[in-house]
């Protein structure tokens, strides 16, 4: 009994990994963490020494303590550096996204998107001047048949 449902558990799996959203979203993910790793490049070659001039270039040191004694471990601190550090990677990550491939792929589409209608408005406007075309050869053909059979 087990024989049976072994291949069709077995045939469904191969069916779920040949898939193309399946593979799709494999390269993405293999894309995403190639591409991470060129973000955090950006990030620590560019925008912390950048930081680092101004203020720090590691701000998980920064924080704030509501007892009174914030020393080792006792106290109550809020570690509002590394919060601001993880916020401002996010914000620098999403830039460099955006700016990087959203934006050039948005306005490359854009580009193909115009040339696709163009090439479709021109067709259209083909298609109505045959239209137009043979619009007046069917009149001349009914006026010239209105004419000739008024003769006889």
């Amino acid at each position: 009994m087990s024989e049976k449902k072994d291949p069709s558990v077995w045939q469904g799996f191969k069916t779920f990994l040949m898939r193309g959203n399946v593979v799709d979203l494999a390269v993405a993910v293999v894309i995403g963490a190639a591409f991470t790793n060129i973000v955090n490049a950006v990030v620590k070659g560019i925008i912390n020494p950048l930081v680092g001039a101004i203020g720090t270039k590691n701000l998980d040191h920064y924080s704030s303590c509501l007892s009174s004694t914030c020393e080792g471990e006792q106290g109550i601190r809020i570690l509002w550096g590394s919060v601001l550090g993880a916020t401002l990677s996010f914000v620098i990550t999403a830039a460099v996204v955006y700016f990087l491939m959203v934006l050039p792929m948005s306005k490359y589409l854009a580009r193909a998107e115009a040339r696709r209608k163009e090439k479709e408005g021109t067709h259209e406007v083909i298609e109505v001047t045959e239209l137009e075309v043979l619009k007046e050869i069917r009149d001349a053909l009914v006026a010239q048949r209105g004419s000739g059979h008024n003769r006889q």
